[in-house]
């Protein structure tokens, strides 16, 4: 199974390098690319409407600023679109980067993670493929364990 993440800018790389990571880590197969739905809109048309064609399971799409990126993606992807709002240089505190993927209209979802949040959309779409994939699943629910064991240690070493 494979997840690409994209992002609108080289600029957004830092914040979606988590989402690489993570997802790295989980043994799934990463395609990352630059997209610009602004700059390259036949590039855009193109991934969009042909990624579920090359084996992609989910997308995650990380976009700053107008952040239209995860929004178009959705609207003409059949698969899962993952959007990361990012804390841009021409961003208002990221609250436009939030509220473009967040408030999307009916029919056209996009799952929405927190300001910069690129590991939890990771860890999300490692999710969705576990829901039908068990090797997938299984590394996700050991990922959640090692979570609470961390918990646990640390509340331990303040008694």
């Amino acid at each position: 199974m494979k997840v690409a993440v994209i992002m609108g800018s080289i600029s957004d790389m830092p914040v979606m390098q988590d989402a690489i990571d993570i997802l790295k880590s989980f043994n799934l197969e990463v395609e990352v690319d630059i997209v610009s739905a602004h700059r390259t809109p036949e590039k855009l048309f193109d991934f969009s409407q042909n990624a579920h064609k090359r084996g992609i399971a989910v997308i995650v799409a990380g976009a700053g600023g107008a952040a239209h990126l995860p929004g178009m993606v959705a609207s003409m992807s059949p698969l899962p679109v993952i959007g990361v709002p990012v804390k841009s240089s021409n961003s208002i505190d990221g609250w436009d980067s939030v509220l473009s993927i967040l408030q999307m209209p009916g029919g056209v979802p996009v799952a929405t993670v927190a300001l910069n949040g690129a590991k939890n959309a990771g860890i999300l779409a490692a999710q969705i493929i576990g829901s039908s994939n068990k090797e997938v699943l299984d590394r996700v629910i050991a990922y959640k364990l090692e979570l609470k064991e961390a918990v646990i240690k640390a509340s331990a070493s303040l008694k």
